[in-house]
């Protein structure tokens, strides 16, 4: 059976998603599976629009773009009502709680967390809301091992900010276990 995965991270550029998506691919990697990683900003960089895809699969993946995401992540409302049409009918929708869900549909699952102000009010910095959302991510579908995931964000974030990268993965844990 080919187990493929297709994620999208959407929010605003400078939110670290594209980090993110990164950091996924090379945790998929770590746990021995296929993953390729793309990205795509809008013209205008930080504050714009912007997307990271990751594809993981146990086998050969043979088209490097997410057509159908299994899980949309969107952080802004604008990312939400630009990417929910390429939402699988039986996919996972992880949303900013501050972001407005118009229309939920039933044919997937809807999940609004405090990915922003656990960021910036709990971790007291805003650059974290990337991890925080992958902590949410790996809780969810169980797409990675949190073992890589860790090492994984370990290898990427900056030098000096480990411990605060390490608090803000175990907080998108909680928030996403919370949920159940």
């Amino acid at each position: 059976m080919v187990n493929q995965k297709e994620i999208r991270l959407s929010g605003s550029g400078g939110q670290g998603l594209i980090l993110g998506g990164i950091i996924l691919a090379e945790a998929a990697i770590l746990d021995g599976n296929n993953a390729i990683q793309s990205q795509s900003y809008g013209p205008e960089a930080r504050g714009g629009a912007s997307k990271a895809e990751v594809i993981i699969s146990n086998e050969a993946i043979d088209y490097p773009k997410v057509d159908k995401a299994d899980l949309l992540l969107a952080l802004t409302e604008v990312a939400y009502k630009k990417y929910i049409k390429t939402l699988k009918e039986d996919g996972i929708l992880i949303v900013d709680s501050s972001v407005n869900i118009e229309d939920k549909n039933p044919s997937y699952k809807v999940m609004q967390i405090p990915i922003l102000d656990t960021a910036f009010e709990k971790m007291g910095k805003g650059m974290v809301a990337n991890i925080v959302a992958l902590g949410v991510i790996r809780e969810v579908t169980n797409v990675v091992s949190a073992e890589s995931l860790e090492k994984a964000v370990l290898n990427r974030v900056p030098r000096g900010t480990e411990e605060l990268n390490k608090k803000a993965l175990m907080e998108g844990y909680l928030l996403a276990s919370n949920r159940d």
